[in-house]
């Protein structure tokens, strides 16, 4: 049995860990980048308090000894079922069941100023572009004579109400009380503000009442200006526009404020759902296709009784979907009846500075907040590490930034822009 898995996130790593070494069973994992990363930790890395490779490890590491398992470094150009078979960038390959596990990519709801000017907060790659950006203002605000250039320098706006837009303005919040003014004294005289907007009347939506005003309560009192029932229109010559009408000058926008699936030639267009998420039935299989299956945040699932709108795109429920696609993979390949996916839902965190968290459990329900709630949340990301190293450099980075309240990995890190010349043609 060929399986091709594209796409090397939660759900595409835990589907392929889980075949390893199952007889009669060859995998192939495709993905454009050589390595896997943890989503909820990109944005220490975008904030100087993580390294990329606390947070990351390479496919051919992680496959190495395991026999069935290949690695492909490549893009995914065009799927073609009727031959099963992918285009790459790079050459073809034959399945006899294919996966997509693709995730999601970031959104912008059409405005093209935004995906233009704005910070995405989503790959590897965003936070490193992110973190150098951020540094580069920081270093020309300690120059800069204009005092409303030098604002504008030093404004944040994080536009995203959910997780990843609470603790990244939080963990601005703690480095502009702990770190700013000690190694930029040149802008003492200048306020920074950081804002964090959101379209619904509440950060964290998803979570519960209890979390939502926790979280607003302990952002406030960091100094963010939460602006809730407010969304975001433009973004153009270092200005922010809403909805309302305001507007806010800054040259740092970070949108945290939306995903949508990707759409891949060769899958029919009746195939997808909303956000452009793959439409499957119960056992992940893709609606109008005979062997390609999608897990993830890439498809949506209405067959689950406890979520008839489909799962939330949270990682839970990708791990969950790649194990039990494993699972009936193993059982396809013994003839046997599949089992129908059912999500458990686990809870629900967010931090949002040192000693403060909220945590959400549903079975019994139950609500933490404070420093037990941020070592609950500290303990899950770290034993969610791909490997012993990642969760030992990650614990060590944590350690120094808690006691020394700081961390030295503030460095300006870009490769050369050399320019490439072809040779004269005589």
């Amino acid at each position: 049995m060929e399986i091709i898995i594209i796409g090397g996130g939660f759900a595409g790593l835990n589907l392929a860990k889980e075949l390893v070494n199952e007889k009669g069973i060859n995998v192939t994992l495709v993905d454009k980048n050589n390595y896997n990363f943890f989503p909820p930790l990109i944005y220490q890395v975008a904030t100087a308090f993580l390294e990329p490779s606390s947070i990351s490890y390479p496919f051919r590491k992680f496959f190495s000894g395991k026999k069935n398992l290949q690695f492909r470094l490549g893009n995914l150009l065009k799927v073609n079922p009727s031959e099963n078979k992918i285009i790459l960038n790079n050459g073809e390959l034959e399945y006899d069941y294919l996966v997509f596990a693709t995730g999601a990519e970031t959104s912008y709801f059409g405005m093209e100023n935004v995906k233009k000017n704005a910070i995405p907060m989503k790959t590897l790659n965003d936070a490193i572009v992110m973190r150098n950006t951020l540094l580069k203002n920081l270093e020309k605000a300690a120059i800069c004579k204009d005092i409303r250039e030098r604002r504008k320098l030093l404004t944040i706006v994080v536009a995203g109400g959910g997780p990843t837009g609470v603790e990244v303005s939080g963990m601005f919040a703690e480095m502009r009380k702990n770190i700013l003014l000690k190694e930029y004294p040149e802008l003492s005289t200048t306020a920074s503000n950081i804002y964090l907007v959101d379209g619904a009347n509440a950060v964290l939506s998803p979570m519960s009442k209890a979390s939502q005003e926790d979280t607003l309560e302990a952002l406030t009192k960091l100094g963010v200006v939460v602006k809730l029932n407010t969304t975001v229109v433009d973004y153009i010559d270092d200005t922010v526009y809403f909805a309302d009408g305001e507007t806010i000058q800054t040259k740092n926008l970070i949108w945290a404020a939306g995903v949508s699936a990707k759409v891949f030639e060769g899958i029919p267009t009746e195939s997808y759902g909303r956000g452009k998420r793959m439409a499957t039935d119960a056992f992940n299989k893709v609606n109008g296709t005979e062997n390609i299956f999608a897990i993830g945040d890439t498809c949506i699932q209405l067959t689950d009784s406890d979520f008839p709108n489909g799962h939330p795109q949270v990682a839970q429920v990708a791990i969950q979907q790649g194990i039990n696609l494993a699972n009936n993979f193993k059982l396809l390949n013994q003839n046997r009846p599949l089992k129908p996916f059912k999500y458990k839902d686990k809870g629900s965190m967010a931090i949002i500075g040192k000693n403060k968290a909220v945590v959400d459990l549903p079975k019994p329900k139950m609500h933490f907040k404070g420093f037990f709630a941020w070592i609950i949340w500290l303990f899950i990301h770290l034993i969610s590490l791909i490997t012993y190293r990642n969760r030992v450099k990650t614990f060590f980075n944590w350690m120094i930034a808690y006691f020394a309240k700081d961390q030295s990995l503030r460095m300006i890190i870009r490769p050369d822009k050399k320019i490439k010349t072809e040779p004269k043609q005589y």
